[in-house]
């Protein structure tokens, strides 16, 4: 459905000028210093997109990457991203010990609606650490019976943002500026509402506008490597709208740079072009 254009006020557009920017990295670097990004998700049929969040993560600088996944993903995981380090889990009691060593939580890229998921969400949902809720993570926030920890960001498409408010997708799109200071109302967190003029709202009442992007980015996947990049972002620092409004800049450049291909493009096609945009913005000093 095509997005209904308004003039937003005390909206500010992301510009190279207005992004948040994350720091030069030092010469004395150590991964210690970078966090400890775990995601968790990827039920059986659905392992992709976990994989494209942490590669995400990984490939945007986070120091330490670890997987929660359905056992039968660690092969293919483990094949693909040698650097992580994969835990296959069958329920949430084995999730307690990676919790206790993270420092950032990115919950919900294939994660699903069954009782496996369920569970692990509630066992994110009570740790006590800056959290991503992507994706089925959101969907199960919307059906009740889970809430929403403190210092979070929320990545819903306009559906996920209909379901999390109780209203139409079409009202969604008419009005996306109120829906998006209606999401930070009501969970008390970051929310990116994405589409053609994503919006990233604070609960503080600052919102940035990102109007970059390209048409080939409507395909599958691409919400998943932006919420492996807000985790990554959050685990070098930067604070939730920050991390945010840098990731949604990131992921959208990227997308115009490899949009430039045309049609076709594939989500894990933006990473290499994460990395390098944000090596111009933030170096690694040497």
């Amino acid at each position: 459905m095509p997005q209904t254009k308004h003039d937003l006020p005390d909206v500010q557009s992301l510009t190279p000028a207005t992004v948040p920017t994350l720091f030069a990295r030092s010469p004395s670097a150590h991964k210690g210093e970078f966090g400890h990004v775990l995601l968790i998700g990827g039920d059986r049929g659905f392992g992709g997109a976990i994989l494209l969040s942490a590669q995400s993560a990984l490939r945007s600088g986070a120091g330490l990457v670890s997987v929660a996944t359905r056992s039968e993903h660690v092969p293919a995981a483990l094949a693909r991203l040698p650097e992580a380090m994969v835990l296959g889990t069958s329920s949430a009691n084995q999730l307690m010990g990676l919790l206790d060593q993270a420092s950032v939580l990115v919950v919900g890229p294939g994660l699903g609606q069954g009782a496996w998921g369920r569970s692990l969400l509630s066992a994110a949902a009570n740790a006590p650490r800056p959290q991503v809720w992507d994706a089925d993570a959101l969907n199960l926030l919307a059906q009740g019976g889970v809430s929403l920890p403190k210092d979070c960001v929320i990545t819903p498409h306009p559906g996920e943002a209909a379901r999390l408010l109780g209203i139409s997708t079409a009202e969604v799109q008419a009005d996306r500026l109120t829906v998006a200071r209606a999401l930070c109302k009501k969970f008390n967190a970051v929310a990116i509402l994405k589409g053609a003029g994503s919006l990233i709202a604070s609960p503080d009442g600052r919102v940035f506008r990102c109007d970059r992007g390209h048409p080939a980015m409507a395909t599958a996947g691409l919400g998943d490597v932006l919420a492996g990049l807000v985790g990554a972002l959050l685990a070098q620092g930067m604070t939730a709208f920050e991390a945010a409004s840098l990731a949604v800049w990131l992921h959208a450049m990227a997308g115009e740079h490899q949009g430039l291909l045309g049609r076709g493009l594939a989500a894990s096609d933006l990473i290499p072009t994460i990395r390098q945009l944000l090596e111009e913005q933030a170096p690694c000093l040497k």
